[in-house]
This record gives C-alpha cells, sequence and structure tokens, in this order.
C-alpha cells in the first residue's frame, strides 16, 4: 500500500539515499548521503529519523563511510569500520536500533574471510537485510495489531511511527495502513508533537497521501478529546524497551500513557523486537537524549522565548511498563506481565 521509502540504496550502493524528512510537508526532497559526515549529520538534524529507519541508515552509512579504505588490509579495514560505527552511534543515544544495527554489519565484517573487498561486499549484504528484514517486520507489526482495530476505530498517536520512521509501513502506523487495506473504516488523531512537529508535519501528511483520515490536535488537547470519548486506543511506538517493559519514546508519550489510564483507554507500544534492550533493567537506566534548546526557543528564525530564559529539551521520556496495554510486535502482541530479559 505505501510507496514511501524513506531510507535506501541509490542504485549503484555508493550513496544512502533519504526522504530529507526537515523540509516536509512543504518540500519532498530525497538526499544522496555520500560520506561519514553526511551520514552522521543527517541523523543528528533528524534529516532520517524514526527508530528503525536510523538503523537502516546508519548500516548503509557505514558501508558507505568506509569505501574509501577498501584497499586497506582486512585488519586495518575492520579497525576502521569499528570506529566509524562508534561515530555513528554517538549520534543519537537513545534510540536501539542505531547501535543494533552498526554491532550488526560490524559482526558480520569480523566473521567475514579474505581481504577487505569480499569484507566490504559482506556489509552491504548484511545492510541490505536489515532493510528487507524490517520491511518484513513492519508488516507483520501491522498484521498483529489491526486485529485490536474494530470497524471504525478511532486510534490516537504521537510524533511520527510510520512509513517515514520505519523501511517498510511502520510501527505505531503498520495496524492503520493494514485495517485500511483490508477495507475497514478507521482514523487517526495525531498530536502535533512539540517542539519538532512530527505529527502535524510527518504523520499527517504520510495518512493523508494514503487516503486515511487524520486530524492533527496539539499535544495539550489530548486529554479532552480523551474525555469525549473521541478515542478508542493509542498506538505509539518505541526507541528503546529495556527488560521489565519500561519504554522510552518521544517526549510527551508519558503523559499520553497516563491521561489513557485514567479514561480507560487501551494503550499499545508497536515496536519490532529489534528495539528490546534487554541489557538495561528498568527504564532508570536509559539515556535520555537531550538537544538543542534552539528546537524550542524559536519557531523557525522566529526566538518565542525571552533571552537568558533556560530551556529544557529532552528527547524522549519514559513510559512505566504499568502503564501499557500490550506491545505490538512482529513476533505478535504481547501482554503483561512483561519480560523481555532477551530477545
Amino acid at each position: 500500500m505505501q510507496s514511501i521509502e524513506s531510507v535506501r540504496w541509490s542504485p549503484n550502493q555508493r550513496a544512502v539515499r533519504i526522504i530529507d524528512q526537515r523540509k516536509l510537508p512543504n518540500e519532498y526532497v530525497e538526499r544522496d548521503l555520500t560520506s561519514l559526515d553526511e551520514v552522521c549529520d543527517a541523523i543528528r538534524t533528524l534529516a532520517v529519523r524514526g527508530a528503525p529507519a536510523i538503523g537502516i541508515c546508519g548500516a548503509m552509512g557505514l558501508c558507505v563511510a568506509v569505501v574509501a579504505h577498501a584497499a586497506a588490509g582486512r585488519d586495518a579495514f575492520i579497525a576502521r569500520a569499528r570506529d566509524t560505527a562508534r561515530r555513528i552511534a554517538s549520534t543519537r543515544p537513545t534510540a536501539v536500533n542505531l547501535s543494533w544495527a552498526l554491532d550488526r554489519v560490524v559482526n558480520r565484517a569480523e566473521a567475514t574471510p579474505r581481504n577487505s573487498a569480499a569484507v566490504l561486499i559482506a556489509m552491504r549484504d548484511e545492510a541490505t537485510r536489515i532493510l528487507e528484514e524490517d520491511r518484513a517486520m513492519c508488516l507483520r507489526i501491522g498484521e498483529a495489531g489491526v486485529e485490536l482495530l474494530k470497524n471504525g476505530a478511532r486510534v490516537l498517536t504521537h510524533c511520527n511511527a510510520g512509513a517515514l520512521a520505519t523501511g517498510g509501513l511502520g510501527t505505531a502506523l503498520a495496524p492503520v495502513y493494514v485495517a485500511a487495506e483490508r477495507g475497514q473504516e478507521v482514523s487517526v488523531l495525531a498530536t502535533e508533537t512539540r517542539p519538532l512537529l512530527q505529527g502535524s508535519r510527518l504523520t499527517a501528511w504520510e495518512l493523508t497521501r494514503a487516503g486515511i483520515p487524520v486530524t492533527v490536535i496539539t499535544d495539550s488537547a489530548a486529554a479532552s478529546r480523551m474525555r469525549a470519548g473521541e478515542v478508542d486506543l493509542c498506538i505509539v511506538g518505541a526507541d528503546r524497551v529495556v527488560a521489565n517493559g519500561d519504554v522510552a519514546n518521544k517526549v510527551g508519550t508519558y503523559a499520553l500513557a497516563v491521561l489513557a489510564r485514567h479514561h480507560g483507554i487501551p494503550f499499545y507500544v508497536a515496536m519490532p523486537t529489534s528495539t528490546i534492550d534487554p541489557s538495561l533493567a528498568s527504564g532508570d537506566e536509559i539515556i535520555i537524549e537531550q538537544r538543542d534548546s534552539k528546537e524550542v526557543s524559536t519557531l523557525g528564525e522566529r526566538r518565542i522565548t525571552a533571552d537568558g530564559v533556560v530551556v529544557g529539551n529532552a528527547a524522549f521520556d519514559v513510559t512505566p511498563a504499568e502503564l501499557i496495554t500490550a506491545f505490538i510486535t512482529d513476533k505478535g502482541v504481547i501482554h503483561p506481565p512483561f519480560d523481555f530479559k532477551s530477545k
């Protein structure tokens, strides 16, 4: 159903081709990332974003970045790949998919014998597998989650966890797309998602493009919409899920989970199992990315806070497992009690 490809290889596999999401919805611009600096900048500045998509971009970007060193000996080439992977991983510390994908490509390199050229081919193959697996996982998430949507379902979502955030249909939006494809009536309430407006800019754009009814609301309007009985269920994505089921996702997710519990509305988290980080016992251990204060203190080029005002700009918050009705994953719907001590 979806023809959006947020991240993929360029035709010659010498570049990572992305949709520059900073330009949406006013401009549709595709960019080819051809160097390590370009890959890191695209991930850091949210030109490409969404946990699965940045994992794919990081894996492909690692291959692109080390091409220039393919003439080196095998050991030196792999050492360069490890260093490059660490630099890419540092751009977005909260989303586990980025480090997970980079580790897969580095591990494939280390397991490949012969020369550097053979290692590079194996690395590209692994990055391609990550993309293909993500597409398949998104579809499985959609097929698992659609069973939770009655005909006429009104879904509230936060940020963007659709096709733009993945290599396929999306995570939180995958059940919506599958429902629409099956002929079910479904509509979406999309929070605008301050400060970078991923909901109003991206979620609304891709749903409108797909012909699915969507209404953008301010973040602070979610409570009154729930109280008015206009929300049947909430589905959000995740950037990291730890062993006890706590979830790091776009800041504002925790507030929505609290509101949903108060109003008796199911609150679902949709994610591939690659988003699980069993090495952390609880959400208290998750490193929360702190972003530039200008994202909050300015609107476009216009300053909207007084000079000298202290601004906090945490990109994510942590939703405790007890507020989550179930996880919608590529391995089915997982109900509590949650135990993610292994993937």
